[in-house]
């Protein structure tokens, strides 16, 4: 491990792009570091970007997107180095979906799951644009 899949609606589709977010995601998964060591083994980095074309977000207005990470990770990672993780995965997902967030309805939620003797644990963070935030 890691395996990180994004799961996005058929409307952000763009296959040059998301194979390039793809990439982006591994290298940000291989750069990390704790103690001058790699947080997470090379030959364990996986990457998958799954389209959905049947997708309903908000009250379904058509043009609403969304975009979904989630992370699996294998037990034994520091709280610093998960946070530094997703904080690192979270900002190449807003950078390269910037237009999008400022077009329309979109949802950015990425999770992480901890894989410890088949448990899984799952948090999420979203962003939207602030237009789109009801109270």
């Amino acid at each position: 491990m890691p395996h990180l899949t994004l799961e996005y609606s058929a409307n952000l589709a763009d296959a040059e792009g998301m194979k390039h977010l793809c990439e982006e995601l591994a290298k940000i998964l291989i750069e990390q570091r704790e103690a001058d060591k790699p947080v997470f083994p090379i030959g364990g980095v996986r990457v998958r970007a799954i389209r959905c074309d049947e997708y309903f977000v908000a009250d379904g207005q058509p043009d609403f997107a969304f975009a979904h990470a989630n992370l699996k990770i294998g037990a034994g990672r520091s709280e610093d180095a998960k946070r530094s993780t997703g904080d690192a995965l979270f900002q190449v997902m807003t950078s390269h979906f910037s237009d999008e967030y400022q077009r329309r309805g979109l949802a950015l939620s990425p999770g992480n799951q901890r894989v410890q003797r088949g448990w899984h644990v799952e948090a999420q963070q979203s962003a939207r644009p602030p237009s789109q935030v009801t109270p």
